[in-house]
């Protein structure tokens, strides 16, 4: 799907993690992507970094966030900046969905 111009929602292919969330790899270039993450209640998105700047945008759900340290409770329409570096995660408190936006893309999350 990189560089495709129209990604159909049909077409992206869920990864499911297991424990709880569902990954789908939405469009991308090499400068930018595009990343659905749903939640079940109770799904941790474990703490982690990466160099890759990253905006999360809270479709739906309840979300307790940790960014660099600092614990705050997110909701629909809220949004989270992640410098590249900076350790983050979630736990999920109400079933949700999150949208994130990667610059550059997250090479660990596609097969090129």
């Amino acid at each position: 799907m990189k560089n495709d111009r129209w990604v159909f929602y049909k077409d992206a292919v869920p990864e499911d993690n297991k424990q709880g969330v569902v990954k789908r790899v939405l469009a991308y270039s090499d400068d930018l992507m595009c990343v659905e993450n749903r939640f079940e209640k109770g799904a941790v998105g474990a703490l982690h970094h990466h160099p890759n700047t990253q905006i999360t945008y809270v479709v739906s759900g309840k979300f307790e966030f940790t960014i660099d340290g600092v614990k705050k409770i997110v909701t629909q329409g809220d949004t989270m900046l992640k410098k590249d570096g900076v350790e983050h995660g979630c736990v999920c408190l109400e079933e949700g969905v999150l949208l994130d936006i990667f610059n550059p893309y997250r090479t660990d999350f596609v097969k090129d």
